[in-house]
């Protein structure tokens, strides 16, 4: 069971390597952001098996620490775009 769940490991950081290329060539905010989602929650899988694999108890509260931090980089991405979005009352 250990070599199986070593071998998923890999493939998340391998999904996540691809996420950190797109995020250095996404061609808008948008596709970066799900990116770094992508990664946010690949982080969590990948330090969750880690500490399965190794019997790690801390990294439980890294990746509940890391899941919490990506929340809040959606809000603050969602807030921004609607900070940047034109006035939507039709006043000129």
């Amino acid at each position: 069971m250990i070599e199986f769940m070593t071998t998923v490991l890999g493939f998340i950081l391998a999904m996540l390597a691809l996420g950190l290329v797109r995020i250095l060539r996404g061609p808008a905010d948008a596709d970066r952001m799900m990116a770094a989602q992508l990664i946010g929650t690949g982080g969590i899988a990948a330090l969750l098996l880690l500490g399965t694999v190794t019997a790690v108890p801390a990294t439980v509260d890294v990746a509940l620490t890391l899941a919490l931090l990506a929340t809040f980089a959606s809000i603050a991405f969602v807030k921004k775009g609607r900070a940047n979005a034109p006035d939507s009352t039709g006043d000129a």
